[in-house]
């Protein structure tokens, strides 16, 4: 008589994915919230007991949001304009400049590369605070005040997407770029023709974590600008949410919240698969 194996059932697994699906949802509920709020009627948003989900959905508060912007000397499209420029000057700056210095650190011999390499490490362990004062001395005597520049100029030296790119580098073999040289290619060329593409996911990866901070930063605007016209939408938003009536505007605030975190939803959608693709490329050894 032939036994019969059951296939045993892995409790641990289904734990973990029943925490994993609560977590994630819990981790989701506050922008739900936010999105409904931004939909909600003025009748509802005050109403006791609270109500989470809107009965009666309407676009309201965006209108109010366009009105309450439209009252100022600068439009609200002027807000979201500049943090498409700062935050696009900073993630591909940032992007261009990490990937040239992770090349000849990952795959040539130069002069003091390990102590180079030390300090970008190094430079990882200090708050960005520690740099303020420097950073905006720099950038008043340079004359750069009320720029684009003074917003982005800071930002370019990233040692968080050059400790990246470079031990994502140090992963891949060196026969493709022995290939291009013996082809007749310059280091120029083996770089733009051969590294980029190689880089990808790595640049994804650390593409998103600079969009998502330079996105959100009211910082470079606050301090590097003084006139209305190059304020960015994340200091836009906290100063409705700072100003006399804020209570009442709820709503508009919400709106503006829920218009600022859908660049950061979209771009993570596009590059989930590359940030996957770069966690399991940094545990393979060459």
């Amino acid at each position: 008589m032939h036994k019969i194996n059951l296939r045993r059932i892995d409790y641990g697994g289904i734990f973990l994915y029943l925490f994993l699906t609560v977590f994630g949802l819990i981790m989701l509920l506050p922008l739900v919230y936010m999105a409904v709020t931004a939909l909600k009627p003025t009748s509802e948003l005050f109403l006791f007991p609270p109500r989470f989900f809107v009965v009666n959905p309407t676009l309201v508060n965006f209108r109010d949001l366009l009105l309450i912007t439209g009252t100022s000397a600068v439009p609200f499209s002027r807000f979201i304009f500049n943090s498409v420029v700062v935050t696009s000057g900073i993630v591909v700056g940032g992007v261009l400049i990490s990937a040239m210095a992770a090349y000849p650190l990952a795959k040539h011999n130069m002069p003091f590369k390990s102590a180079i390499f030390s300090m970008i490490v190094a430079a990882l362990m200090f708050s960005p605070l520690v740099l303020q004062i420097p950073q905006y001395l720099l950038i008043s005597r340079s004359g750069l005040m009320n720029s684009y520049f003074a917003m982005i100029l800071p930002y370019l030296a990233a040692p968080m997407g050059m400790f990246l790119m470079t031990q994502f580098l140090r992963q891949l073999p060196d026969a493709l770029l022995e290939a291009a040289r013996i082809d007749g290619a310059s280091e120029w060329k083996v770089f733009w023709v051969v590294v980029m593409p190689m880089l990808k996911p790595a640049i994804s990866t650390f593409a998103l974590f600079s969009f998502i901070s330079a996105w959100n930063d009211p910082y470079p605007s606050m301090v590097y600008t003084t006139v209305q016209e190059m304020k960015t939408l994340p200091l836009a938003i906290q100063t409705i949410s700072g100003g006399a009536g804020v209570v009442a505007r709820v709503g508009t605030l919400a709106a503006a919240s829920f218009l600022m975190i859908l660049p950061t939803i979209l771009v993570f959608i596009l590059t989930q698969r590359m940030v996957l693709q770069t966690m399991a490329h940094s545990g393979l050894k060459e």
